[in-house]
């Protein structure tokens, strides 16, 4: 029986929290320079991104367009989308500056970031890695990895054990935590690279892989969008993940501000109104 997406989501909630995760991946780089990431721990003198972004009237945003719900940019329109992407622009008005957006890719997030922008977006989970790198803001979710597949095959594919097998072709994106979990829990699996985040899916639609691992968020906004795909147990994923957005290592004075944004985002309905179109 195919998973209601919306019921399912409820499982996957949002955490607000006082306090910060910090938390990468292949492609990113080992340390960032000194002119790439301000220090706002505020030895005197030091300038915080937060003071250089409202000088400068505009907040640079990295993000990849590849990952619905959270970023997408379509190709034929060039017009950005997606719940991060609302709220990013929801932060600029705030700030009372505009909104440029930085294209990346998952393999090249973390230098892209460091060298380019002042808040990195678009579904990006906390990972130690990245931590080495970047500071992080509050949560804005919690949740895990899950399979999607096709709904006549949710029963052969709910279990790490049943996936990792010599046949079942396991589909992931190139360069992010997806090919992580990949690689790490489906030695004896066939894993397929692939290159397309946007077309991925229609790869298991046309029969051309079987399965593929992914956030609980993204399965459950894909079975919306595509009859055929069921999310298998969203509200229980295989492990435990965070999202949230990075922002520049150091710069306490930048974190403490947008800490503060998505506590009042998370309360006065902003985030609810990003998340709506697409979660209902």
């Amino acid at each position: 029986m195919k998973i209601n997406p919306l019921s399912a989501f409820i499982g996957v909630s949002l955490v607000v929290l006082t306090g910060c995760t910090s938390a990468a991946e292949p492609g990113d780089s080992p340390s960032p320079s000194p002119s790439a990431v301000s220090s706002g721990d505020a030895a005197p003198g030091q300038e915080s991104r937060l003071d250089a972004v409202l000088a400068n009237g505009t907040v640079k945003v990295c993000t990849t367009g590849d990952y619905r719900p959270f970023t997408y940019l379509d190709p034929a329109t060039g017009e950005w989308s997606g719940i991060d992407i609302e709220m990013a622009k929801d932060l600029a008005a705030k700030m009372d500056v505009d909104v440029e957006y930085v294209q990346t890719s998952w393999a090249t997030l973390m230098p892209d970031f460091l060298s380019k922008c002042d808040i990195a977006v678009g579904g990006i989970s906390i990972s130690m890695e990245r931590a080495e790198q970047a500071f992080y803001t509050t949560a804005t979710l919690d949740e895990g990895k899950t399979p999607i597949t096709l709904c006549e095959n949710v029963d052969k594919y709910d279990t790490v054990e049943e996936i990792n097998q010599p046949g079942v072709r396991s589909i992931t994106p190139i360069g992010g935590t997806n090919e992580k979990f990949a690689d790490a829990n489906y030695p004896n699996g066939d894993i397929i690279r692939f290159e397309d985040n946007n077309a991925i899916f229609d790869e298991i639609i046309a029969g051309r892989a079987d399965v593929m691992t992914t956030d609980a968020s993204e399965t459950l906004w894909v079975a919306n969008e595509h009859p055929q795909l069921c999310a298998v147990h969203p509200e229980n994923p295989f492990n435990f993940s965070q999202k949230a957005y990075l922002l520049p290592r150091g710069d306490a004075v930048f974190q403490e501000y947008l800490n503060q944004w998505l506590n009042m985002s998370f309360n006065d309905g902003t985030y609810e109104a990003a998340k709506a179109p697409w979660f209902g």
